[in-house]
Parts: structure tokens; C-alpha cells; sequence
């Protein structure tokens, strides 16, 4: 199963559907781990959405001596949402660090050749000087 971890606008239809597919199941708006079960998505993901959702007034928080429960308040508000991907300053350092560590894969691999290279000429030079020193002999 794919998640859409990053599209805003597809994350806001999940959570709105499984608001309402729990509610449908059990005849009482659901707590927000039962969306992360649903979901399957982590307690974590499921709070950062349901913050971006309520703050849009897509979704609102019941809150009750049992727990907070969730429900729909304007589900067609999911349409000013963005539709394409962000990415997250988390994926742009990462990117960043690939990049840095091919770099430096580069130039180490650069300098195994270079210092490769030096041995066998030392190497060449070396049997070099002991041919001459056995042929003095």
C-alpha cells in the first residue's frame, strides 16, 4: 500500500475518510489513533495532518473526559489545499548529505588511484635501483 506522506491534499481526503468510515463503523466519532490505525499511518503523521486539517477548519476536535474525538467541519475546504508533493526540509538535507557524501565517495576513490599509482612507480623505481645494484655486483 502507498502512502502519501507528503500531498497535502490527499492526506486531507484519508483523514476525512477514515473520520468518517470509523464513525460509520462504530456510531461515534473516533479518537485519532483509531484514524492512525485505519490509516496506517504513525500517531505522529496522523497529529502533524489533524493539526493542518483543524487549523484549515476542515476537521474539529470533540473533546470529551474520554478522549478527544474528531469529525468533519468543512470537507470541501480540502480542495485549497495543495494538490502536488512537498517535500520537507528532512528530504532536502538528506538530499543535500547524498550529495556531499557522492562527492567525497569521489575524491576518495580519486586518491586510492592517485596514491595506486605512486606505489607502482615506487614500486618500478625501487626494483629499478636493485636491478642496477645486482648488476654492479
Amino acid at each position: 500500500m502507498t502512502k502519501a506522506r507528503t500531498n497535502p491534499y490527499l492526506e486531507g481526503h484519508l483523514f476525512v475518510a477514515a473520520i468518517r468510515i470509523v464513525e460509520h463503523q462504530t456510531g461515534s466519532p473516533p479518537e485519532l489513533k483509531e484514524i492512525s490505525k485505519l490509516l496506517h499511518f504513525s500517531n505522529e503523521q496522523t497529529g502533524l495532518i489533524s493539526r493542518r486539517l483543524q487549523e484549515a477548519g476542515i476537521v474539529k476536535v470533540v473533546e470529551s473526559a474520554f478522549g478527544n474525538r474528531w469529525g468533519v467541519a468543512d470537507h470541501l475546504a480540502i480542495e485549497n489545499f495543495p494538490k502536488e508533493a512537498t517535500t520537507s526540509q528532512m528530504d532536502e538535507a538528506l538530499k543535500q548529505f547524498k550529495a556531499e557524501k557522492s562527492k567525497m565517495d569521489e575524491k576518495i576513490e580519486s586518491f586510492k588511484v592517485q596514491q595506486s599509482k605512486k606505489q607502482k612507480d615506487l614500486f618500478s623505481e625501487l626494483e629499478k635501483q636493485l636491478k642496477k645494484d645486482l648488476s654492479k655486483k
